[in-house]
């Protein structure tokens, strides 16, 4: 497992990354790649809920049996695998809501926007910009933050009321700037179908709703890129995670748990993490895994160092000391259960249910090919080779599993 560069400005990365992996070119291609994420929208929905335009995609293009997404299968952790190529240790946000021993802070969803020190790596909007080309982004996490001080050339700071037309609107204008103004990578993000299938569970009517609409939208967008944008480009739909059903009845209830006072618990829904206060020792903390074991009941396990490092999840002070996993349908609430309405969630170690998916056609892919599970970060560099930029730092993705998706 590679260990990224930390710390670097914009300026000691061009200075001090002169040798380019000998898989990738070192010249700008030409040409531009659209990436759609469709959070939450699971790797077989395309045949279990009808997704005509994504299905025809697949046909023209190129499909993965599905992509694997990061420990834990959060949102945040796995947008910014994807974007930076790095595990979310190495990348730095290690779930959606996660505290720093060393820091002594908590982080919770999109505060790299206000204190980009949360953050490391080099995102592909950066990647682009340094070597030369302009980037865009709409709405993927974190990508209002100053990675090094950067930001894409185009970006717009979240919100959920934004018109998912205005969006491909909004994309296919950039598309038409002059050559000089044009971005060359453009990340997108839409939400419906994750908000969905929390609420209602992934086989419901109104999940496949969600599905019908995201669907239509990647429709429309790919008829626009045809018919109204100038030069050769490559559109990736892929998503951050899948989804599960749960039952709102088998909730965990924290407060019955024996948690000591010299311990903070993070309730991220499929993981309760549990950091050691200050003057907490190893004997207490080994006490505390105890007493949690003792009431689990197989409810929950409590992952060991072994089972983390399989995870590639150790090695960072925002790793919990002790961290409970629970399988569907269970989850952990600080809340009253009969409060608690959701069907599905996400989050869980890795299942087929909580695999990917991964669409992508244009002049970069092969037509009507499938490829065999890969890791989403993986992205990273195939995306950097089909723009024909080298890599400016080490990461955790490899390229060789997309190969066979690539002309």
């Amino acid at each position: 497992m590679k260990k990224l560069w930390l710390s670097l400005t914009a300026a000691a990365v061009l200075a001090g990354c002169q040798s380019t992996p000998s898989h990738h070119p070192t010249h700008d291609s030409g040409q531009t790649v659209v990436m759609i994420s469709l959070d939450g929208f699971r790797w077989d929905y395309i045949e279990k809920h009808g997704a005509p335009n994504l299905a025809d995609m697949a046909r023209h293009g190129a499909r993965a049996e599905q992509m694997r997404p990061a420990y834990p299968t959060k949102t945040f952790p796995n947008h910014l695998s994807i974007v930076t190529g790095l595990y979310p240790v190495h990348h730095g946000i290690v779930d959606n809501d996660f505290c720093d021993k060393d820091r002594g802070e908590c982080y919770e969803m999109g505060d790299g926007g206000k204190d980009s020190t949360w953050l490391s790596g080099i995102p592909l909007w950066n990647l682009a910009e340094l070597n030369g080309l302009k980037a865009a982004t709409y709405f993927w996490p974190e990508s209002d933050a100053q990675y090094g001080g950067m930001t894409p050339s185009y970006y717009y700071h979240y919100s959920k009321h934004a018109d998912y037309h205005q969006r491909v609107d909004q994309i296919i204008d950039w598309l038409k700037l002059p050559k000089d103004k044009r971005p060359r990578f453009i990340a997108g993000y839409f939400s419906a179908v994750d908000s969905a299938g929390h609420r209602y569970g992934p086989n419901a009517p109104q999940t496949r709703e969600a599905v019908h609409r995201v669907d239509a939208i990647i429709g429309e967008l790919r008829e626009r890129l045809k018919t109204e944008v100038r030069g050769p480009v490559d559109l990736i739909v892929l998503a951050d995670h899948g989804m599960t059903p749960i039952d709102p009845a088998q909730g965990i209830d924290i407060a019955k748990l024996p948690l000591g006072p010299g311990f903070k618990a993070v309730n991220v829904s499929t993981r309760l993490l549990v950091y050691a206060k200050p003057g907490t020792d190893a004997l207490a903390i080994a006490k505390q895994k105890e007493k949690l074991k003792a009431v689990a009941a197989g409810r929950f396990v409590i992952r060991s160092l072994q089972e983390l490092a399989e995870r590639h999840y150790v090695g960072s002070p925002r790793i919990a000391d002790i961290i409970l996993e629970t399988q569907a349908p269970r989850f952990f609430t600080d809340k009253p259960l009969d409060k608690r309405s959701d069907h599905g969630n996400h989050g869980y170690s890795y299942t087929k249910d909580m695999g990917a998916l991964f669409v992508a056609e244009g002049p970069a892919f092969k037509e009507g090919v499938t490829i065999k599970p890969f890791d989403n970060v993986d992205v990273y560099p195939m995306v950097a080779r089909i723009l024909g930029i080298p890599l400016l730092s080490e990461i955790d993705g490899d390229i060789a599993p997309l190969l066979p998706a690539l002309k």
